[in-house]
């Protein structure tokens, strides 16, 4: 991996940034619209699964074989589905900011008050996740693989096998699920993005809530291990993905493309 000494938030930051594929986004751009309804998804893999079309299809529901495009589709192992509208706006972004070489604009640089607030709170959250294990997190500021094109702002990096990822979350719903539920699902992809940039085996997943300080619950830790079989899925995700932003580079860089086209 490259690793980019840098603070998170700063210009060169965001300089980092431009144009990768960063582990925030890795959950979104895998979404995909117009793809298989879940009676679809249990029959494909039913059948994935070694069983036969009829065993499938009572598993599944059906009465008759289903015909839809996409169910053969899937079985052929071809993409079903397409990308959603934020994705296809974002890879246009990275398409242009790998041209460029440079942050789309200045309003990228914009920070919301919760993108404050947890930058704020972070060196307090690594101290107290410091004090809790009797550790040492070594700050890391972005890492991407070697040829730049995805990447993650690392918080922290434990050891040899080890690193850290801090959230300062204020959405009484998000605390709730995190702490009482114990569901981090929402951040798997940026953890396990994390752990596949850097080659390390585990992560501490940390929520910092200071106000839940007075009782001795500010802080709340899951170790995460590396799950590779998923990480495999994510990659190939992430690759079909870079193949739309370099589509679009493509286009852009077209020299059929004229520089005034006519209103449709």
């Amino acid at each position: 991996m490259i690793i980019i000494n840098c603070t998170q938030g700063s210009p060169e930051w965001h300089q980092a940034r431009a144009g990768v594929v960063t582990a925030s986004m890795f959950a979104e751009v895998r979404k995909r619209v117009g793809g298989l309804t879940d009676q679809q998804a249990t029959y494909v893999e039913a059948i994935r699964a070694g069983m036969s079309d009829a065993d499938a299809r009572v598993v599944a529901g059906y009465k008759t074989a289903p015909r839809a495009s996409a169910i053969s589709k899937a079985l052929a192992g071809e993409p079903v589905g397409d990308f959603s509208d934020a994705a296809k706006s974002y890879a246009f972004r990275l398409a242009v900011e790998r041209i460029s070489g440079q942050p789309l604009d200045e309003a990228d640089q914009f920070q919301t008050y919760s993108m404050r607030r947890g930058q704020e709170l972070e060196p307090a959250a690594r101290a107290a996740h410091e004090f809790l294990f009797d550790i040492a997190v070594e700050p890391c500021g972005f890492v991407m693989t070697p040829d730049r094109k995805f990447g993650a702002s690392a918080d922290g990096l434990i050891d040899a096998d080890g690193g850290s990822e801090y959230k300062c979350l204020i959405d009484p719903t998000r605390i709730r699920d995190v702490i009482l539920s114990g569901d981090i699902s929402e951040f798997k992809d940026q953890v396990q993005g994390c752990l596949w940039l850097t080659g390390r085996a585990w992560w501490h997943f940390c929520l910092y809530v200071p106000a839940l300080a007075s009782i001795g619950r500010e802080l709340t830790v899951f170790n995460v291990q590396r799950d590779d079989d998923y990480i495999d899925a994510m990659v190939e995700d992430l690759l079909a993905f870079d193949a739309l932003v370099c589509e679009y580079e493509t286009a852009l860089r077209a020299k059929e493309v004229s520089a005034i086209r006519e209103a449709a």
